[in-house]
């Protein structure tokens, strides 16, 4: 039986790792496990992890204002508060467009850095990584782009999405992958518009989209994130099936296709066998 990974081999680049994670404790990996990849983007999953914990905590709140006018920490986090992908100025209304981008992220960890009274990066270490035990996982840099990790790392994360606790309770993640403001049309970087673009509070959802970097074969229900560096992360709730890649190779024309191509693979080896 195949692990659902042979297609990593194929991938261009010379530095590469993926695995995947199954709800009834089954998993694989491949490649070069132990070596530290950027998440660029990917990173935005950490830092609204943070953020949901602080909403957790009550020191920070989803509906309070934060951001442009008449934005919030949910909209900021959904990509709806009107920010640009760079930049401070607002270029729509808050709610009325997905405008994926940086800047809210930013704004989200200087605001949980307040709160919190420390750096934004100790926070999530605090919060985030120490419990699940992601040692070989650097957040220093920006909470929009600039962690790095292992793969190893990226998968025990992804283990707290399949089954929540530790770090977020059950029902803040489950709120945190339920679409907000799910009618909202926008750009999908690599993928151009898409309408609807459903977004969760930082993740990003499957829904219909497409084309997309995850495997057509997934649920609508699924969520992740995927990076400029060429990592990935998404998961499965009604497969129960986590599948996570690192590369040194940036994302490209190669990633639009290789990507929902492991992704298939993944789902077939992983998913439960029916009882016959």
């Amino acid at each position: 039986m195949t692990d659902g990974l042979s297609g990593l081999a194929g991938w261009p680049g010379t530095h590469r790792a993926a695995g995947w994670l199954a709800a009834d404790g089954r998993a694989a990996t491949a490649g070069e496990i132990d070596r530290s990849f950027r998440l660029a983007s990917v990173t935005k999953l950490l830092t609204a992890t943070a953020v949901l914990v602080a909403v957790q905590e009550e020191i920070v709140h989803l509906d309070e204002p934060a951001g442009p006018p008449d934005a919030t920490v949910r909209l900021l986090l959904c990509h709806a508060s009107g920010l640009p992908f760079d930049g401070s100025k607002p270029i729509a209304a808050p709610g009325t467009r997905r405008v994926y981008g940086n800047p809210a992220f930013e704004l989200l960890g200087e605001l949980v850095a307040e709160r919190a009274g420390l750096p934004f990066h100790q926070y999530t270490a605090a919060a985030v990584l120490q419990p699940l035990g992601m040692a070989g996982t650097d957040c220093v840099g920006s909470p929009a782009h600039g962690s790095s990790t292992t793969l190893p790392d990226l998968l025990r994360f992804a283990d707290e999405l399949l089954h929540p606790g530790r770090v977020l309770a059950p029902e803040t993640l489950a709120s945190a992958i339920t679409p907000q403001l799910p009618e909202l049309a926008g750009v999908l970087p690599g993928f151009g518009r898409q309408d609807p673009n459903p977004w969760g509070l930082g993740f990003e959802l499957h829904g219909e989209k497409a084309p997309h970097w995850m495997p057509p074969g997934s649920s609508p229900r699924t969520f992740g994130h995927f990076g400029q560096s060429g990592a990935f992360l998404w998961v499965d709730p009604d497969a129960g099936v986590a599948c996570a890649a690192l590369t040194y190779e940036p994302f490209g024309d190669w990633a639009a296709t290789a990507w929902p191509a492991l992704g298939g693979e993944v789902l077939a080896a992983a998913s439960p066998t029916p009882d016959l």
